[in-house]
């Protein structure tokens, strides 16, 4: 294989790649502006005949999705600002202390990240039920989904920090810095563009909970958007075309922020967040 071939060849893979990914999107987006009978033609039409966009503001208004989607931004921005706080310091250590027990520590949370949500929510739903956190619903969502995000950002954070050269630290502290203040005003301006793409992963991640909503928060005026796309389902019936609308403006917001910091993100985790 030529050189110059390999990257033709690379590039269509790729492009196959992203079409297999991204038709499912575009016949959500399609769907939703079918008619009832449009959507089960045989055969199908891959773009409605006549698009109805007042789906839209008819599903938005009897779905109540503003309400949804705030409490989708609450948990989202909670799960963040806890995974942060929680994690930063957590992958500090983890690079710049070495000795056997942190490599235990750090084998610990990555099994952590392995268990899936679906196994953890039982013993959760227990302990929070047994301190009094369930009269909290949204509080304990925030716990959980936290508790599932920090691994993966302690992993890939902690990665980012040994890429930050230590001299730069004993420098600081030569010069009568303490260790916080060597932390805050060295390590973390060097390391901001890698965290800041682990919060952001973050967020969109948790925009979309759906396990521990789902079994935690039982009053449907505090449940998120992902648990209120389930309230189409029927048991004799279901509105596809409601389904459809109302998930095309669940994830409309996630998509727009991923293509406005597409380039920052894809940067920062190839880059080591260091420029």
């Amino acid at each position: 294989m030529t050189r110059v071939a390999a990257p033709k060849l690379l590039l269509v893979l790729a492009l196959a790649l992203a079409a297999v990914y991204l038709f499912p999107l575009y016949w959500m987006y399609a769907t939703s502006l079918k008619g009832a009978s449009e959507i089960f033609a045989n055969p199908p039409t891959f773009w409605p005949r006549e698009p109805d966009f007042s789906i839209f503001p008819a599903t938005w208004e009897r779905r109540t999705m503003d309400t949804f989607l705030w409490n989708s931004l609450v948990i989202a921005t909670g799960v963040t600002t806890l995974t942060v706080l929680l994690g930063t310091g957590c992958a500090y250590v983890l690079a710049r202390y070495r000795n056997p027990w942190i490599d235990i520590g750090l084998f610990a949370i990555l099994m952590l990240q392995v268990l899936p949500a679906s196994v953890m929510i039982t013993p959760l739903y227990v302990g929070f039920n047994q301190i009094g956190l369930l009269d909290y619903p949204r509080t304990a969502v925030i716990i959980a989904a936290a508790g599932k995000s920090i691994p993966f950002y302690i992993v890939l954070v902690r990665a980012t920090f040994m890429s930050v050269p230590s001299e730069l630290e004993e420098a600081a502290l030569v010069d009568g810095n303490s260790r916080w203040g060597a932390f805050f005003f060295i390590v973390l301006p060097l390391a901001r563009n890698g965290i800041l793409v682990l919060a952001i992963l973050t967020f969109m991640q948790a925009f979309g909970e759906y396990i521990y909503s789902k079994s935690i928060i039982t009053t449907q005026s505090l449940q998120p958007a992902s648990v209120g796309l389930s309230g189409f389902l029927g048991p004799n019936s279901t509105d596809w075309n409601g389904i459809m609308a109302y998930a095309a403006m669940y994830v409309t917001p996630i998509i727009l922020v991923f293509v406005i910091l597409q380039r920052r993100i894809v940067s920062g985790l190839t880059s080591g967040a260091l420029k």
